[in-house]
């Protein structure tokens, strides 16, 4: 395993009750790489970041994070590894200090007093130090979530769909937190289900039933899957929709506010199929997105499971 990388894993496999969850995962994160971790609920995603960082031990496969064995050094790697949970988790009934507090003293932390006062200056909490955290918005728990996480100067962030139900303006704070944090060398995996979010990491991949389906940047992704994409605009889409479903050539359509996004691998036969089934709607063949390949993936995901134990 290379030394170049912050998480270095391969072959990553874990069952529960008898039902394989994680399939042969490989991946590699590089010191001071945003690695966004994409995937719909249920398919493996939570579980494979915990094997990667020791948190969790494989049923098989190998690998490092932070230069240590995920399996037999797993101790060694959470003293340097920040994980914030998609639950809130702190103590409401006490100050945004008071909690840091507690970390600090959890963290066994000589210095914990000068951790405290970094973490609320670097996150912009040192006004609202003493404020009760049952009091604060979604936002604001946030940053003292992060602000936890950073006390013991980790190397490496976890963090697991960070800003659910976090509005857009405090999950813009966030996403650019995260940019400073990782131009200082520290690396961060996390996990989400916003696109915009997606578009902001370094690098993705995503998972679907236990396997990794992309891996790689935005960029790569969409090339990848070698799909073309026009949009239709017009009145009564919907019942346009139904009828593109069943040209051949049309592999999927997808509502995108006052437009479809129609999508297929052959170019000749997709445009011809749209301009048979729209004829009197407004169509122009547009850019892929990441979100058109993430939906493509995600319907084709399900045979990927394979129904396997």
């Amino acid at each position: 395993m290379s030394s170049d990388f912050a998480i270095d894993v391969r072959g990553l496999n874990k069952s529960f009750h008898g039902r394989r969850v994680v399939k042969d995962v490989a991946l590699q994160v590089r010191p001071g790489e945003i690695f966004g971790f994409l995937g719909p609920n249920g398919s493996g995603k939570t579980t494979s970041i915990r094997m990667m960082c020791g948190l969790l031990t494989p049923d098989s496969g190998e690998g490092t994070c932070l230069g240590y064995d995920i399996v037999k050094e797993a101790a060694l790697i959470k003293r340097q590894v920040g994980y914030m949970t998609q639950k809130f988790s702190y103590w409401e009934d006490l100050t945004i200090r008071e909690n840091l507090d507690f970390i600090a003293r959890v963290y066994g932390m000589n210095d914990r007093r000068e951790a405290v006062d970094r973490a609320l200056e670097d996150l912009g909490l040192s006004a609202r130090a003493n404020q009760l955290t049952g009091s604060l918005s979604g936002g604001w728990k946030q940053r003292l979530a992060l602000a936890a996480c950073l006390l013991h100067r980790p190397k490496l962030l976890l963090l697991d769909e960070p800003t659910a139900g976090v509005d857009p303006t405090a999950r813009r704070d966030f996403w650019e937190e995260l940019h400073r944090l990782a131009a200082t060398g520290i690396s961060v995996l996390v996990s989400t289900h916003y696109m915009d979010e997606a578009e902001r990491c370094h690098k993705l991949a995503y998972i679907a039933y236990g396997k990794l389906l992309a891996n790689g940047t935005a960029e790569e992704i969409v090339a990848a899957q070698g799909l073309h994409t026009w949009a239709v605009r017009g009145a009564n889409l919907g019942g346009l929709t139904e009828a593109l479903r069943a040209k051949p050539g049309v592999e999927q359509t997808v509502a995108f506010g006052s437009a479809i996004h129609a999508s297929g691998k052959d170019e000749a036969l997709l445009e011809r199929s749209l301009r048979e089934a729209a004829s009197g709607f407004q169509i122009e063949p547009i850019e892929t997105g990441l979100e058109d390949v993430f939906i493509y993936l995600m319907n084709r995901s399900e045979d990927n499971f394979g129904g396997a134990a």
